[in-house]
């Protein structure tokens, strides 16, 4: 299936993206409602989004750049002391920003 993506085919491709996305969660919330959340449901929810997170960041950790591994690590730092996830990633979105604007190529 092709659809030209000059004019109004791009914004059919977006439209449809946005559906699906908006299906697929609140289809994930409608359905999660008839279950009941137990301690072992809320650790086990708990554990999943660390370990989707790490499973994100791991491959990047090993086999990114000097810039990416030092952002990485200083999100990990301020995550450690300031237990606030907004500031340690906005730190290492700056890190990796500064790092990638004043050494380009490195």
């Amino acid at each position: 299936m092709l659809i030209n993506t000059q004019g109004v085919g791009t914004l059919i491709i977006i439209a449809v993206m946005t559906i699906v996305t908006l299906l697929t969660r609140w289809g994930g919330v409608y359905i999660m409602s008839y279950f009941s959340f137990t301690p072992r449901v809320h650790a086990f929810i708990k554990a999943m989004s660390g370990s989707v997170l790490v499973a994100i960041i791991a491959p990047d950790l090993l086999t990114g750049g000097k810039d990416t591994q030092l952002a990485l690590l200083t999100t990990a730092l301020i995550m450690m002391i300031s237990k606030r996830p907004m500031i340690a990633i906005t730190a290492g979105v700056m890190v990796a920003a500064s790092l990638r604007f004043f050494y380009p190529n490195a």
